[in-house]
């Protein structure tokens, strides 16, 4: 039996005990605690009838050097990072949106160049600025951004810069990294190293024969 299962029969039970007080106990206080027995169960019953959802955390996105053949390989592997590991549509928007707790990335990459992307991305704190592209006073954003390469987030090089590399497709500007960026030693999702990697083990492994 599953655990909804057995929560409905424990809901019907205290449904039936509440009915049967009713029905066969004259006193008032008791009458009154049965009728709230009948109210609660039937409202477990209800929200046990509603389908349930478990709540996992995002996917991580494999990067595969070996599919990776263009920039714009990199920024669609990029765009899937910023919606789903990287967390990034949690606080930024694309376009104007009151609700963003962060600053609107929309054109992005048409103003920043890949090096001061990466620092912000991984040294959020390096360089600070108000936002003055707002009437009236800088706005000032409440949330401040967090290093995403590091926990909780956890993003690798290759992933951050296919972020990047999908804001400045995004900006309608040319993707400025290239493949020849990315890191070719870290392991593929395979779990197998790359051809780089594989050299330089070989390498060690001979210079200590």
């Amino acid at each position: 039996m599953s655990e909804v299962a057995l929560l409905q029969l424990i809901g019907l039970a205290i449904v039936g005990s509440g009915i049967a007080i009713l029905l066969f106990i004259p006193a008032r206080f008791v009458r009154v605690m049965g009728f709230v027995m009948i109210v609660l169960g039937l409202f477990a019953l209800v929200a046990l009838a509603v389908p349930q959802m478990a709540s996992l955390p995002p996917a991580e996105e494999k990067i595969d050097l070996a599919t990776i053949k263009t920039p714009a390989d990199m920024a669609a592997i990029g765009q899937k990072i910023f919606f789903s590991k990287g967390q990034c549509a949690l606080c930024h928007s694309i376009g104007p949106s009151e609700s963003a707790r962060c600053p609107d990335l929309k054109g992005i990459g048409a103003k920043l160049s890949k090096e001061f992307m990466y620092e912000s991305l991984t040294q959020p704190q390096a360089y600070i600025y108000l936002d003055y592209r707002h009437e009236g006073p800088p706005k000032e954003y409440p949330a401040r951004m967090p290093y995403i390469n590091k926990n909780p987030i956890g993003l690798s090089k290759n992933e951050i810069l296919s972020v990047i590399a999908f804001l400045q497709q995004m900006s309608g500007e040319p993707i400025t990294v290239s493949t020849a960026d990315l890191d070719t030693t870290s392991p593929q999702p395979n779990g197998q190293p790359t051809q780089k990697a594989e050299a330089s083990q070989l390498a060690k492994a001979a210079s200590l024969k």
